[in-house]
């Protein structure tokens, strides 16, 4: 027998093992003696960890685990190309104080998302089985002390094809030669809307033939998608332009028709999402052949008059948000009685691993409000490692008035409390998928659950999938076919939005729940034309900024424009009419 001091150690245990899975239990425990035969000591760096050798028996009744995390590995091998996939289960335990009984189940679920970000960390994932584990009990060891158990499954499942995560847009244009479809040429289109644009503009930015690209044209038109305008153009044809008049100028406006509300979108999908929440719209494209064309759509929800624009822009780069920008400072000085401005479209949502009710997915609307203070919007220009992370350089907005914001924390208080009836969003969502389910393109429907999949990258092939978290015993569970709400300051910048475990790093650092893409300058022109209340409205369509093609973002449009007409309703009638 070997005495040992009665410091806590950290002790692995072998709990059953079949032909193709294994159970381990890892949990502090303060041994008095230990038999050399049954266990080993590690030493030197390792000082503290202690291996058993042989399986444990249960004794009694065990205690459930408080939370559990299940993700999928996919390992690809550089030598072969062959690949494993795994299913591995994490069941977490937490230590018990005498002087905080009812311990707060928020906190542990942070240390639970924090444990699993720093165990998969792309920059030091253990491939093999033994590293896995080692780097488990060294977690424990040195920095998750209010983890008292892990109990881990790791079960090896049948090969089947390495899943491949979607590329959005701006990952699309760096080194990555696009296929030309008829998709591809429709998207174009819809993204420089109400912009016209040529074959020659398209075949030559994206070094696709002219010839091919005139042929996807012409079936375009065949099918009604698109029109030719002047200088040999092609612009997006509107299922409903008996409503859509050409005009060099904007006509004038009676007083009592001048907007108070202004909606800004970014892509073809969310404009008509918004186009499908007002009633008596008109609309107007000032079209011009030299400089930027716009869109306005004028008309009612409730009790305002509202106008909503798209941004003309071809991609995503700074030169586009700033002509985005100059849009916005248009729209504003073109209807000068505008109090009030709505960001609306789509975003990528910031997963919650393990914690239920603060998890974002598909089809979710976040908007933007401040926690802790009162910055709703944050564009990171820069991240610079440091000896303990990064360092941002951020730029943060704010309205003067958030009474937008307030009418969004009563519409979420309301819909948590409120187990029975519908929130009003889900009757707006509904009629909306009414009037659109006409359109030939896009599809409104929402998308099926199975395609909600949740990845991560760990470097070159490799894939992390990680499962949805389930609900907890006091969990305000999710209405089906229901999009969530949820409260938080939006992010966006570049250098964030394409590293996964950096913008998994900025989002914790600055509270927030979704990133789009890079608004700062329309924030900007926002702040500049002294409108003092503005909030941004964003359905989930992927987890990263929004951008990836295409699945989710027409649902994702129409579930934000829903709580954007809810956010609307809520407000007091205007009384400058």
């Amino acid at each position: 027998m070997t005495e040992t001091s009665k410091k806590e150690q950290v002790v692995m245990t072998p709990k059953c093992k079949t032909a193709n899975s294994t159970t381990l239990i890892i949990e502090r425990k303060v041994i008095e003696t230990i038999n050399d035969d049954k266990v080993h000591i590690a030493g030197g760096d390792h000082t503290g960890i202690v291996v058993n050798k042989e399986a444990a028996t249960e004794n009694g009744e065990t205690i459930p685990a408080e939370l559990s995390l299940e993700f999928r590995v996919f390992l690809v091998s550089a030598q072969t190309g062959k690949h494993t996939q795994e299913s591995r289960i994490l069941r977490y335990w937490f230590k018990r104080y005498s002087d905080t009984h009812n311990q707060n189940a928020t906190e542990h679920t942070t240390v639970a998302q924090e444990f699993f970000k720093e165990l998969v960390s792309p920059q030091e994932f253990p491939r093999d089985y033994v590293g896995f584990i080692k780097k488990i009990m060294k977690l424990m060891q040195h920095s998750y002390h209010t983890i008292s158990k892990l109990e881990v499954e790791l079960r090896q499942l049948d090969e089947t094809v390495v899943p491949t995560r979607p590329l959005s847009a701006d990952e699309h244009s760096l080194g990555y030669i696009q296929p030309l479809s008829v998709q591809k040429v429709l998207e174009l289109i819809e993204s420089a809307y109400p912009n016209p644009i040529t074959i020659q503009d398209i075949s030559k930015g994206n070094n696709w033939d002219e010839e091919e690209v005139a042929q996807h044209m012409s079936q375009l038109q065949t099918r009604g998608l698109v029109k030719a305008m002047d200088h040999g153009a092609f612009t997006r044809q509107q299922s409903q332009d008996t409503q859509v008049t050409i005009v060099k100028q904007m006509p004038t406006m009676a007083s009592a028709k001048q907007p108070t509300i202004a909606i800004i979108t970014a892509q073809y999908c969310e404009k008509l999402a918004v186009d499908a929440m007002i009633e008596n719209k008109e609309t107007y494209v000032r079209y011009t052949t030299v400089g930027e064309s716009n869109v306005y759509t004028l008309g009612n929800i409730g009790a305002h008059r509202i106008v909503c624009t798209k941004l003309p822009s071809v991609g995503h780069t700074r030169e586009a948000m700033t002509a985005a920008g100059n849009t916005t400072t248009r729209l504003l000085g073109t209807f000068q009685k505008v109090d009030y401005v709505f960001l609306v479209g789509v975003a990528g949502g910031v997963p919650h691993y393990t914690d239920y009710n603060k998890h974002v997915r598909l089809g979710d609307v976040v908007v933007s409000c401040p926690v802790k203070d009162k910055c709703i919007y944050l564009y990171c220009e820069s991240a610079k490692k440091n000896d303990k992370g990064y360092d941002y350089e951020i730029k943060p907005y704010q309205p003067s008035n958030l009474n937008l914001q307030q009418i969004a924390l009563h519409l979420k208080a309301s819909s948590d409390n409120d187990n029975i009836s519908s929130p009003p969003w889900f009757n707006y969502l509904r009629d909306g998928l009414n009037i659109l389910s006409c359109q030939p393109e896009p599809d409104f429907q929402p998308p099926s659950p199975d395609t909600d999949k949740l990845y991560m990258t760990i470097g070159g092939r490799d894939l992390i999938e990680v499962a949805h978290p389930v609900p907890q015993d006091k969990a305000t569970k999710r209405q089906e076919g229901c999009p969530r709400l949820h409260l938080s300051p939006i992010a966006s910048g570049r250098q964030i939005v394409k590293d996964d475990q950096l913008r998994q790093q900025f989002a914790t650092h600055v509270n927030a729940l979704a990133f789009d893409c890079e608004f700062d300058a329309v924030i900007e022109s926002i702040l500049g034309n002294c409108k003092d209340s503005f909030i941004c409205v964003r359905g989930v369509s992927d987890y990263k900024d929004g951008t990836r093609r295409k699945e989710w973002q027409p649902y994702a449009s129409l579930a934000a424009a829903s709580v954007m007409k809810a956010i609307i309703c809520g407000m007091e009638p205007p009384t400058n009419v």
